[in-house]
């Protein structure tokens, strides 16, 4: 009975003082012959960490970056880094990314036979950990593991490459999973991550998200990097 009214309180808190929203550049849009200059002008403009995409070529169809460019991440900015796991067995890679210097891992729902042993190890490093649901996936498939994480992910659009459209029948379930945290885990974050611009972050907003990922709409801005950074943030409501 404590722990109920407990979780009310700060259901009751969070909604009179609402989380502020955050805002995730991808480093999958950066132009990597410029990446301290670009991590510079993402710090600058007020991004809240970077995400490292991390792709196999087997989970999903490319292959992108590893631990190597953590560590170089780690080298050009004071932001939070976080690793979003695109990988078949993310328990093999978890131990280098953290060791690179990252403070989320992020791993797929769809990849992980161990998920709660996965979170523990994630955790009991000093990391936080995350749970990615691509657009398929059930917002259901949560309630287990929800309760012991840091962060959900909510995919929208399929996981793979930068500058996919929007996938509009996922904002139901970003509201379902928002739901399930106030329920189970008002502490923990959701996110968004796939064709996230000035026009689509606004309406995940409203449907529960408070963190953003968006990669094309900040780095490949035609006014450049910060300009991006600022119109996505200009674009996001007031209050939860």
């Amino acid at each position: 009975m404590a722990s109920h009214r407990s979780r009310r309180g700060r259901k009751a808190s969070r909604d009179k003082h609402p989380k502020p929203y955050k805002i995730v550049p991808s480093l999958l849009s950066a132009d990597f012959t410029r990446l301290g200059e670009q991590l510079a002008q993402v710090e600058r403009a007020g991004a809240d960490r970077v995400q490292v995409d991390v792709m196999d070529g087997h989970f999903v169809p490319p292959i992108t970056m590893g631990p190597l460019i953590v560590e170089a991440v780690r080298r050009c900015t004071r932001l939070p880094v976080e690793a979003h796991l695109m990988v078949e067995h993310p328990e093999r890679q978890i131990e280098a990314f953290l060791e690179a210097g990252t403070e989320l891992v992020i791993v797929h729902w769809e990849a992980a036979v161990h998920l709660h042993r996965i979170v523990d190890s994630i955790q009991s490093r000093g990391a936080r950990a995350g749970v990615a649901l691509n657009p398929a996936t059930p917002a259901a498939a949560l309630e287990e593991i929800l309760p012991r994480l840091d962060l959900v992910l909510v995919m929208t659009v399929d996981p793979g490459y930068a500058g996919q459209a929007f996938l509009e029948g996922t904002l139901p379930k970003v509201k379902r999973v928002r739901e399930m945290i106030e329920r189970l885990n008002p502490d923990c974050e959701l996110e968004v991550d796939g064709g996230i611009d000035a026009e689509t972050a606004p309406r995940a907003a409203r449907a529960g998200a408070d963190v953003f990922v968006a990669a094309s709409a900040i780095f490949q801005h035609p006014q450049g990097i910060e300009a991006g950074l600022r119109t996505l943030r200009q674009s996001l409501p007031q209050a939860l």
